[in-house]
């Protein structure tokens, strides 16, 4: 019950406006991650970039399970397994950046398409969460039990072997 697991990982791209350019963004996020993609949309206007209310602006996948480890793999391998202390926040999730998408195996550079940059987005839990989300009998979970900045820390050590600075 204290191991630590990944529960998802949601890799999002945001490229500021719809049209054209967004969708490239969501074939290629539909390539790297195998799943079809979701537009987020902007929940403010920002005249300063053309950004409306409502307008997509981006898109992002989930991925849990198997296929989220082993993206998450892959991801660290492009980063050269490097994380910074102020990456984790104080709950033990965890974000960090890619800034090309031609880094992932099977991609290339097309000057058609151009290149695009994401968000990788990490959640960790441990055994024991549902007690927090079922709808019947619904406790807070015991702090012994919660994932921590430092938890975290020493599980991507110890299981992917990942520096943190």
């Amino acid at each position: 019950m204290r191991d630590l697991y990944i529960d998802k990982v949601v890799v999002h791209m945001g490229v500021g406006e719809s049209g054209e350019k967004l969708v490239k963004a969501e074939e290629i996020m539909k390539t790297i991650t195998g799943q079809t993609p979701v537009r987020t949309i902007a929940k403010k206007t920002q005249p300063a970039f053309g950004v409306r209310k409502g307008a997509p602006i981006g898109c992002k996948v989930t991925l849990r399970g198997k296929p989220a480890a082993d993206f998450f793999k892959t991801s660290l391998g492009i980063i050269e397994k490097v994380l910074f202390d102020n990456q984790f926040d104080k709950t033990g999730n965890f974000s960090f950046g890619i800034e090309e998408h031609t880094d992932y195996p099977g991609m290339s550079y097309d000057p058609q398409i151009g290149i695009y940059g994401m968000d990788i987005n990490v959640v960790l839990e441990r055994r024991g969460i549902r007690i927090t989300r079922r709808r019947m009998e619904q406790k807070r979970l015991p702090a012994k039990q919660r994932v921590n900045k430092e938890d975290a820390i020493q599980f991507l050590k110890k299981d992917y072997q990942v520096e943190v600075r």
